[in-house]
């Protein structure tokens, strides 16, 4: 077995000659780029004119349910500055309102009244009762009533409450 080739030796020109004899040929190129360019501008103003058609003729959709409600932002400023004294603030308030008297509705003489004056009178009058009972009901557990400044405080403000005597102080996160 032999391991001839029909090859030249290295660096001889080959039977082409070694080298690409014609150009490139200029004229198909020049029309292959003006047909892509015009397809291109083609595309741009097409799209142009879809989305200007759209948006001229684009219909206001009603929601899709009577009880579907468009997005609504808080009002501004949308950022609290100031959280943990925004949060105390909001706590005093309320506070205020479960502990003070106070009109909820002038025009129809509805009042507040602390919290503990309301719960003495509801234990003193009783709550009304209904002339017949409700069919079918089960015994209800209800869980006591929350009393105002005590220990079972909770929801947001519970952690500014000062702690009882006795109690490990909670320190508020570091910002």
């Amino acid at each position: 077995m032999s391991l001839e080739t029909s090859r030249p030796a290295h660096g001889a020109p080959g039977p082409g000659g070694g080298y690409e004899k014609r150009d490139a040929n200029i004229p198909d190129l020049l029309k292959f780029g003006f047909w892509m360019a015009l397809v291109i501008a083609l595309t741009l103003v097409s799209m142009r004119w879809t989305f200007n058609y759209m948006q001229h003729n684009e219909m206001v959709r009603a929601p899709a349910t009577p009880f579907e409600r468009p997005r609504e932002l808080p009002p501004s400023p949308r950022l609290q500055v100031e959280p943990r004294q925004e949060l105390k603030d909001y706590c005093e308030i309320q506070e205020r309102e479960l502990n003070t008297y106070g009109w909820v509705d002038q025009r129809l003489r509805v009042v507040h009244i602390p919290v503990d004056q309301a719960m003495d009178l509801v234990l003193k009058n009783g709550l009304p009762l209904r002339s017949t009972p409700p069919t079918g009901a089960a015994a209800v557990n209800v869980p006591p009533p929350m009393v105002a400044g005590g220990k079972d405080l909770q929801g947001p403000c519970a952690y500014l409450a000062a702690p009882q005597s006795g109690e490990p102080a909670e320190q508020a996160p570091e910002r």
